[in-house]
């Protein structure tokens, strides 16, 4: 009997005992469901402000620009002026202060100019609204709104219109609607479409101000560095690409092998190229860009390095494949291939440097007459005779593979050409300053690209 109720006690016991800890257990998983989405965010955002401190910058940037024109709230002198209107101010900084200067701007005349045109549109309907009397003036504003509400959206289909005017068209309706309906309720539209205009003014002038004087963000100079990059990455691959495919130890170089797998972020570029292309024509004359750039030149470039970019990635796929090549086809291609692919990524990091510092130099014309020469011998060896003279034992894998290789090489090298035609339009286009002299340069072989201190050009020497 007394074993009976020590057994129940400690049933009891251990039971309130595992229920308080089911229940601790059961907190602390709640907490971390809790916290994880909190820890995730932080850490997304550290890692934002790490890659591009210049967003930090633009968050401060628009919470200034958003206080300065709150005044017209806190102040009673400056809100009887305007009155709830202020509130327009607010939300046009709101709306226009994007992260780039092109950007901004952009937004900003779009806004300006389509609520000024929406305004007096709008003032006008309503009084030849007002005109036809008291019994066909709603019938006269809605006829209005129809027509210039579907005629203005059917604009916004345009092409060349979208692209640049989109944002204009759609607050040119947004006002034109709001100005001409609420005046069939208030006589005063005109004082009402002044005051609207004066506080949209307003407010794009200080987010414009503030996002030129404050830490600029240029959307030209960050595509014309994009597109230097890219080109630099495709040049990187190459260079490497010849020393991985034939390489006979089997030791990896995980740094050299993330370097050239940089090309991929190439890939899908094409929409960010063209919004940046869109908003570096809004912007004035700054540093080395000249007025009316040829920014539409830059996605020419673009287009040839992303073609280039997708033979790249399928050249990038024979690195890992399980086929491994023999000797004989070794010894007779590993160096026609590698100074193929040496030159043309020498090429490609000239042209890089060419469109960064802005200056042409000889250099990029040596490393493609090089790489044609030696496709010519490459061309020659693809020939099925030259395989079966000498080589009888070859597997025909084996030499489609390599086939494929050298194909893919020659098909870089015509992109090559046609990046390297861009460019030199892209130099005459935006008068890039010619040099002449060469200067000599060594370094120890590395991926990483290196530039003169100067403007001066130069040949880069690997050594060991």
């Amino acid at each position: 009997m007394a074993s009976i109720m020590v057994m129940e006690n400690q049933e009891n016991g251990g039971g309130g005992g595992g229920f308080f800890g089911r229940g601790w257990r059961w907190l602390m998983n709640l907490w971390g469901k809790i916290t994880s989405p909190i820890k995730d965010l932080a850490s997304d955002a550290k890692k934002l402000a790490k890659d591009d401190p210049r967003r930090v910058i633009h968050a401060l940037k628009v919470g200034l620009a958003i206080t300065i024109v709150s005044l017209f709230y806190y102040f009673d002198h400056l809100y009887d002026g305007f009155g709830v209107n202020a509130m327009w101010a607010v939300m046009t900084v709101v709306v226009v202060f994007e992260f780039s200067v092109g950007a901004t701007l952009g937004r900003s005349v779009n806004r300006g100019i389509s609520t000024l045109l929406a305004g007096g549109l709008g003032f006008g309907a309503h009084h030849l609204a007002n005109l036809s009397g008291e019994n066909f003036e709603p019938v006269f504003l809605g006829l209005f709104v129809f027509i210039i509400a579907g005629f203005v959206t059917f604009l916004r289909f345009i092409p060349k219109l979208k692209a640049r005017y989109d944002y204009g068209l759609l607050i040119f309706i947004l006002t034109f609607c709001l100005i001409s309906v609420s005046g069939y309720r208030d006589d005063e539209v005109l004082n009402m479409a002044h005051k609207r205009l004066s506080t949209v003014l307003i407010g794009g002038s200080t987010a414009l101000a503030i996002c030129i004087l404050v830490c600029p963000v240029w959307a030209g100079e960050d595509l014309h560095n994009r597109v230097a990059n890219n080109i630099d990455k495709l040049g990187t691959f190459l260079e490497g690409f010849g020393g991985e495919y034939f390489k006979t130890s089997g030791s990896e170089n995980k740094e050299k092998k993330a370097a050239m797998e940089g090309y991929k972020s190439v890939l899908s570029t094409k929409s960010t190229d063209e919004t940046l292309a869109n908003f570096a024509k809004w912007e004035p004359r700054y540093g080395r860009f000249k007025y009316r750039h040829p920014w539409d030149q830059y996605l020419k470039i673009e287009a040839h390095v992303q073609e280039c970019a997708y033979r790249i990635d399928a050249l990038n796929t024979h690195l890992n494949s399980e086929l491994k090549i023999s000797n004989e086809i070794r010894e007779k291609l590993q160096e026609p291939c590698k100074k193929v692919s040496m030159e043309c990524g020498m090429a490609l990091k000239e042209l890089a440097s060419t469109i960064d510092s802005m200056t042409t130099t000889p250099n990029v014309d040596i490393h493609t007459a090089n790489a044609k020469s030696t496709a010519k011998i490459l061309k020659n060896m693809l020939k099925l005779s030259s395989w079966k003279d000498n080589d009888n034992n070859l597997d025909l894998p084996e030499i489609i593979q390599v086939a494929g290789v050298v194909s893919l090489l020659l098909e870089i090298l015509n992109c090559t050409l046609k990046i390297g035609d861009s460019v030199s339009e892209l130099a005459s286009l935006a008068k890039f300053k010619k040099i002449h002299g060469i200067k000599l340069v060594i370094r120890k072989k590395s991926l990483q690209r290196t530039r003169s201190t100067d403007d001066s050009p130069h040949i880069v020497v690997n050594v060991e």
